[in-house]
């Protein structure tokens, strides 16, 4: 059995709230404030988050294990909006692709499901994302996670990012990237193709992506965009990966625009 911490606001139809990679559930509290009024707002906590059951080292972790998280917030419900940010977004998507008799929006903000970049072979995102995997998980299996929070860090915020946190920020970062070491897992070793994602996610699916994004979000951009042309692409000029956290400013309201005008 494993136990599920969640932060649950608001009454009406339910929007879910799936939060990134070393974040954590409170990255999404101004955005539960700003959609509170309208939604039932739940924002669970993944393996490894909060108070959530940390996952067990003697199984590989799928997209589809950290799914199941949020069956028991849809039991009943229908209409549900989910909306995932980063690793959070891959989840949403495959949370989705389980319940689709009942999800009906779905907002991904820089998804990361990067075994769809695999079969090109001369893709250099695909060659980002797997040297970041190699850094987390030979790091992780020699404890050396100061190195591999550096080198995340890095990659996600920009150069010189992990040096620019003060020691208590960094000693916090470490101890919250550790349940990545499983999420790289689900996102290298997911084999569902992506045109099972075009037949059986929502026709209101929206893509948020930043105009600064690094070379692996900006391929799955782009591959989404040419073999899914039906869904929604938004791009934000600010805040780059981690705009959500760090640009709620800019990326509440256009959530809140893109719910209040999705059918």
């Amino acid at each position: 059995m494993h136990n599920v911490d969640y932060l649950e606001q608001g009454e009406g139809e339910t929007v879910i709230l799936l939060h990134s990679t070393a974040a954590g559930n409170k990255q999404w509290r101004k955005l539960i404030d700003t959609l509170s009024p309208k939604f039932r707002v739940v924002a669970p906590n993944l393996y490894g988050y909060g108070n959530t059951t940390a996952w067990s080292v003697t199984k590989t972790q799928t997209l589809a294990d950290q799914a199941a998280l949020i069956d028991q917030f849809v039991h009943n419900q229908n209409d549900i909006t989910i909306i995932g940010h980063s690793f959070g977004g891959s989840v949403a998507m495959m949370a989705a692709l389980r319940h689709r008799d009942r999800v009906r929006r779905l907002i991904l903000i820089e998804p990361n499901p990067f075994y769809l970049l695999a079969e090109h072979s001369q893709s250099a995102g695909y060659k980002e994302a797997a040297n970041l995997r190699n850094v987390i998980k030979q790091n992780g299996d020699i404890g050396s996670w100061e190195i591999a929070a550096e080198y995340f860090a890095d990659y996600w915020n920009g150069e010189g990012s992990w040096h620019a946190m003060d020691e208590l920020r960094q000693t916090k970062f470490v101890a919250a990237l550790k349940p990545n070491y499983h999420e790289w897992d689900c996102v290298m070793n997911e084999t569902t193709p992506i045109n099972m994602w075009k037949a059986k996610l929502p026709k209101n699916t929206s893509l948020l992506f930043s105009e600064n994004a690094v070379t692996s979000i900006l391929e799955l951009q782009a591959l989404f965009q040419s073999n899914i042309p039906q869904w929604q692409y938004h791009k934000y000029a600010e805040g780059g990966h981690m705009a959500p956290l760090t640009h709620p400013h800019i990326i509440n309201p256009l959530i809140d625009e893109i719910l209040s005008t999705m059918p």
